[in-house]
């Protein structure tokens, strides 16, 4: 069932065509992951399915419906949202950071501590040393699962991750990817994953989108995608064999 479709969409800033004629869907439950170099428009991708962005042509639509037609907000609490840079408040507490959302939908408070110690559980921090720990006192690491647990927290069918694990180190980064994927097979989210990194496509991607110059130029499993003749596919998949 598709849950995310692109219809023709077109983005322009400051008369500089950044996506162009894009068209396609994400199925429920897939990880698509958009892969490219920098400034292809991969995260302006990821941002026209928030609504932090609006097409300047075609539309976007999220459950059959246009996001322009959605309340953003609504929409946006339908859908979680991790960076590459995480976004933590640095004022708040762990337990205060994953607990945003929850608040703003006026959750009970009892509703509010048990959701909390559920997902710090689920992405592998212990509740009671952590809970009430802030943000600089984590590592890299932590605040990244402290990040997936916020965007986890209303439990939104749809997650949006913005070159997630791309400033950690490489051991972390491998250990958040098999969390990744532990998650995915256990929560069975709708995720759009963003990396230049085609290792990362290929480890956690269900289909693997490829974007050069604001056009999605091949989509499709990662093992069609090692099929691929096209030039761009070919660069990517030549530094991944070198």
């Amino acid at each position: 069932m598709s849950i995310i479709e692109f219809c023709q969409v077109c983005y322009q800033l400051n008369q500089r065509q950044l996506i162009s004629d894009l068209s396609f869907t994400i199925f429920s439950g897939e990880t698509l992951v958009l892969l490219g170099r920098s400034g292809c428009g991969k995260t302006t991708t990821l941002r026209l399915i928030n609504r932090l962005l609006t097409p300047t042509a075609g539309e976007v639509r999220v459950n059959g419906r246009s996001t322009t037609a959605w309340n953003a907000i609504e929409l946006r609490r339908q859908i979680g949202y991790v960076i590459q840079e995480i976004g933590l408040f640095p004022h708040f507490t762990v337990a205060q950071n994953i607990a945003v959302v929850p608040s703003l939908l006026k959750w009970e408070r009892d509703r509010i501590e048990s959701r909390v110690t559920e997902l710090l559980e689920l992405v592998g921090l212990e509740p009671q040393r952590f809970k009430n720990c802030y943000p600089h006192q984590l590592s890299g690491g932590q605040r990244q699962r402290v990040g997936v647990a916020r965007a986890l927290a209303a439990d939104p069918p749809v997650l949006l991750m913005d070159e997630p694990f791309g400033a950690l180190d490489p051991i972390t980064r491998a250990e958040l990817q098999r969390e990744f994927l532990r998650l995915q097979r256990q929560l069975g989210k709708t995720i759009v994953f963003v990396t230049h990194d085609i290792q990362e496509a290929f480890k956690l991607g269900t289909r693997i989108g490829l974007m050069q110059a604001g056009q999605l130029v091949e989509l499709g499993t990662p093992q069609e995608f090692a099929r691929s003749t096209h030039p761009e596919a070919q660069a990517f998949l030549n530094v991944w064999n070198s």
